[in-house]
């Protein structure tokens, strides 16, 4: 029997040390499943929301007691003999129990964990990787949870979100078929709101692509991350990481970051522009004021057209394959300039602007704005939604980043979430600190189950970009 016998949550921390919460659900044949919710530090404005507690005098307000008393209480009564196998359902239910647009009642970390963990007992029932279990989810169940927002919500041609690729795949070649191990996107220099630095920019990343494997770029990855900490030791620079493991020195400049990751490139032994790309996440909503774009690290404050030239002068200069947020999350006039320049040869990703939201995510889409999202988990709160998200993606033809938060835990559901949609894309941080390399590791493992029919994205991922 699949029905849910069982829902409990408790408080633990995250690898910042800040309370959130982790969900178990256990199905009456005594399946059962885990899952701890992530937090983020730069967050868009139009995030489901959060639940904190606001006590200062515990945890300095940012316990999650109220969210947990909300899965032990209200939703565990909703969800007592609930067939765990209708996940769409299921979702609904906690959708419509929460009864607010942005989940802010009970909290999207208290209907997070719960969604993740019921999908965990499924698989654990069904004797099956999480992987296999997701890629089997009808798709017209999911799209029904939040009503028809998008082509893919409609399409007969999506029975299940593996079989998406398969049966209609996207015009530009995005998405490739299923089982698809994703490139990781590996923040190795941090800065902004994720360091104590004057790095403006939050996230300097590699991308491995010119390797055959998952494990082989995962290697050169590792490799170059040992390679910069040697270079900055050098130059006699900081080897201290940020929140998501990457180093977090003091530079003279932003594009010092880039040439100091270039030189570790070199130093490891592969060719940039070739073995591997450059990755920015630019976070610009956290410096964006009154209009300008204020980069505090360099003494400069530019307009968004200003500031759409200077990402463009360097996406010219240096082989940067994909700018997350690139400009500030209310600034979508910044976005479509920025769109128009560079669109077609690099991948502009939207996390602030998006927020996993299939209904905003429209817009964007309907304006031709950006043409890749970032997918979190805890930006929109259910398992359900966030499939639903990247299903849209995968027949609008943008591409569909599947990403962690820098507030994480040893959940592993997002290594596993990349696979089963065949997201050509990972991101989860550094090659350090065990709550990103964790997720690393299960995509190793997946790797190595798979055996011949694993297939690595590497350059296929960004196949549709005229470079």
């Amino acid at each position: 029997m699949t029905t849910i016998a069982k829902i409990h949550a408790r408080e633990i921390l995250d690898s910042r040390g800040n309370p959130t919460l982790e969900a178990e659900v256990t199905l009456a044949d005594g399946s059962f499943g885990r899952a701890m919710v992530p937090s983020g530090a730069s967050t868009g404005a139009r995030e489901a929301v959060e639940l904190r507690d606001g006590d200062r005098t515990r945890y300095l307000g940012k316990g999650v007691g109220k969210a947990v008393a909300n899965v032990n209480g209200a939703i565990a009564e909703a969800l007592a003999g609930f067939d765990a196998a209708d996940q769409a359902g299921l979702d609904k239910r906690l959708i419509d129990l929460d009864g607010t647009e942005n989940k802010g009642r009970l909290g999207a970390n208290a209907l997070l964990g719960v969604s993740l963990a019921n999908a965990h007992a499924l698989a654990a029932s069904k004797k099956v990787p999480l992987w296999k279990h997701l890629a089997d989810i009808d798709m017209t169940q999911v799209a029904a949870v939040h009503g028809a927002t998008g082509p893919a919500s409609d399409d007969p041609a999506r029975p299940s979100v593996a079989g998406r690729s398969q049966a209609q795949p996207s015009p530009e070649g995005r998405r490739l078929n299923a089982p698809t191990l994703p490139v990781p996107m590996m923040n190795i220099i941090n800065g902004g709101a994720h360091a104590d630095n004057n790095v403006d920019f939050q996230e300097f990343m590699v991308l491995p692509v010119g390797f055959s494997s998952f494990s082989e770029s995962l290697r050169a990855g590792t490799e170059i991350f040992h390679a910069l900490k040697s270079v900055l030791k050098g130059h006699g620079l900081s080897t201290a990481v940020g929140d998501e493991g990457g180093f977090a020195p003091d530079f003279r400049s932003n594009v010092e970051a880039l040439d100091t990751i270039l030189e570790a490139i070199g130093k490891a032994g592969y060719a940039a522009g070739e073995d591997v790309l450059l990755g920015l996440d630019v976070a610009s909503s956290e410096f964006h004021d009154n209009g300008k774009y204020h980069l505090v690290g360099e003494g400069k404050r530019l307009s968004g057209e200003q500031f759409v030239d200077f990402l463009a002068d360097w996406a010219a200069q240096y082989p940067i394959v994909t700018i997350e947020d690139g400009m500030a999350e209310d600034d979508w006039a910044g976005w479509k300039l920025l769109t128009e320049r560079i669109g077609q040869k690099v991948q502009l990703v939207g996390d602030d602007l998006f927020v996993t939201n299939p209904r905003i995510f429209k817009e964007g889409i309907d304006s031709q704005t950006a043409n890749a999202i970032l997918i979190k988990v805890n930006q929109i709160g259910t398992l359900s939604e966030t499939l639903e998200a990247i299903a849209m993606a995968d027949a609008a033809g943008y591409a569909a980043i599947v990403s962690h938060r820098s507030g994480e835990t040893e959940d592993t559901t997002i290594a596993d979430i990349a696979v089963a949609t065949t997201a050509t894309q990972i991101k989860t941080g550094s090659l350090c600190r065990s709550d990103r390399v964790a997720k690393y590791n299960q995509l190793l493992r997946i790797e190595e189950a798979l055996g011949g029919q694993a297939r690595y994205a590497g350059r296929d991922a960004f196949v549709s970009l005229k470079r």
